[in-house]
């Protein structure tokens, strides 16, 4: 396996926001701004599975979105597979959105209930000029990739179960063959057997497809799984990136030792170990202050903390983290 410095770079993030505007009176007069996503520089490589994760608004759907294009960003560039967003001809829109799929966190919100699943994974390629012929012939294909039965092409979507409609949503994404999947909180309704269900079906496709995923999730049990690398990210910054096992056994930043802290243990042996749980609820981002967003809640916090913000320092091989004191790799 070739090294992440030799894969081409399929998304890459340079200084990107999004801040959202405050505004008061009859005249919408701004006077702050939401500062969902702020200066993130990211870069995923070609086959990586990148797991983005964090507390509920700390910036991880706001960032996805502004990649789709659904929101649009305050700053910042956007490359996708060697394309600049703000410099993309109509032809490289059109490309971009064929390459890049999403599975978002409920599927049957998503799915249009009075249309059958045939409907439902055939309509992205319809839009997308596929001939109806050509576009049933590959709806039964993704369908069987997903592990589903073809008797299931004629089912509505209140038919299903919570994993199946996460298996079509899947097989949706597949069907204009994506080079990139972008997956929002793709467990987060399942119970923990569909879970891993889903999880290793994931898995399988990326390996028998080359896909690239950036998995979006509150879940660290679920990115331990199936990521190669760990982004967190806390009120609009991120604060650690790296290898996931040099994250999970070696994290450096105190807001990710305290995730890790947080998340259930699942192995028995394990349970019972004294553990330094994350006080306090994340702050709001409005008026947020100069200095580290975690420094009210960091036990380690100095008075350079609460005043300057914390570049992203290499701690490690491609492991990054924005803290004035890292914590020991022990």
């Amino acid at each position: 396996m070739c090294s992440s410095m030799e894969k081409k770079v399929m998304i890459e993030l340079d200084g990107l926001k999004k801040y959202f505007p405050i505004t008061k009176g009859l005249i919408k007069r701004k006077t702050t701004y939401v500062k969902a996503v702020d200066d993130i520089s990211l870069k995923i490589h070609e086959g990586e599975i990148v797991g983005l994760v964090g507390e509920s608004g700390s910036g991880k759907t706001t960032l996805a979105r502004v990649i789709l294009r659904l929101t649009k960003k305050t700053d910042g560039k956007i490359i996708v597979d060697g394309v600049d967003l703000d410099k993309a001809t109509r032809e490289d829109m059109h490309r971009m959105r064929s390459e890049v799929a999403v599975v978002f966190q409920d599927p049957a919100s998503n799915l249009n209930p009075r249309q059958t699943v045939e409907g439902s994974i055939m309509r992205p390629m319809i839009i997308h000029g596929v001939p109806k012929d050509e576009a049933k012939k590959k709806a039964r294909e993704v369908l069987e990739m997903v592990k589903m039965d073809l008797r299931y092409l004629d089912s509505y979507p209140h038919q299903l179960s919570g994993g199946q409609l996460q298996r079509i949503a899947i097989a949706r994404a597949l069907a204009l063959n994506p080079k990139i999947m972008i997956l929002d909180e793709p467990t987060s309704a399942l119970d923990v057997s569909v879970q891993a269900q889903i999880l290793n079906l994931l898995l399988d496709l990326q390996e028998q497809l080359g896909l690239t995923y950036l998995v979006i999730t509150h879940d660290l049990n679920v990115i331990k799984y199936i990521s190669d690398k760990i982004a967190v990210m806390y009120l609009g910054r991120l604060v650690e990136y790296g290898p996931t096992e040099e994250i999970a056994e070696h994290a450096r930043h105190p807001y990710t030792r305290g995730l890790l802290n947080a998340a259930p243990i699942l192995d028995p042996k394990l349970r019972g170990r004294a553990k330094e749980i994350m006080k306090g609820d994340p702050g709001s981002l409005i008026n947020i202050g100069s200095g580290c967003r975690f420094a009210d809640r960091c036990k380690y916090a100095t008075e350079e903390c609460k005043n300057t913000m914390p570049e992203n320092v290499l701690v490690g091989e491609d492991h990054q983290v924005a803290c004035f004191h890292p914590l020991s790799a022990e």
